[in-house]
């Protein structure tokens, strides 16, 4: 059995940029932007980078972002920008922490705290894809 979990925000966020950019089923679409490859994380987290999709009126050129990724030293945070109550439900379907941000317009925080857990993490992000677009 293994005992050792991937508890680095750092790491954790890498795993997730991979997943996004390599998967082919309904993350299709998304794209990592804005991406800090040196990026360190801290107490309040930091900004690792953007996730975005394509906008169906211009053809895959205009990028609209609906998540930003923070990383903290030992998790990685996804605020999710577009439809925070479709994140807030598939975060608590996929069994992750998830709380709202009060801030105009809301998001939702969604914390990943071990690797094994990006793959549930995708959930999300499909769902939050699958949103309505805000432009």
């Amino acid at each position: 059995m293994v005992t050792d979990r991937l508890a680095d925000g750092v790491r954790i966020a890498q795993l997730l940029a991979s997943e996004v950019t390599g998967n082919e089923s309904r993350l299709r679409g998304l794209t990592v932007v804005d991406a800090d490859p040196d990026v360190e994380a801290t107490t309040d987290g930091a900004l690792a980078y953007r996730i975005a999709r394509e906008t169906p009126d211009n053809d895959g050129e205009a990028m609209e972002p609906i998540a930003e990724v923070y990383v903290q030293p030992d998790r990685a945070r996804i605020e999710a920008i577009g439809a925070p109550e479709t994140a807030a439900t598939a975060a608590t379907e996929a069994d992750l922490r998830v709380r709202p941000k009060a801030v105009r317009p809301p998001r939702t925080l969604v914390f990943v705290e071990d690797g094994a857990q990006v793959k549930r993490a995708l959930a999300v992000l499909e769902a939050v894809g699958d949103g309505p677009h805000t432009r």
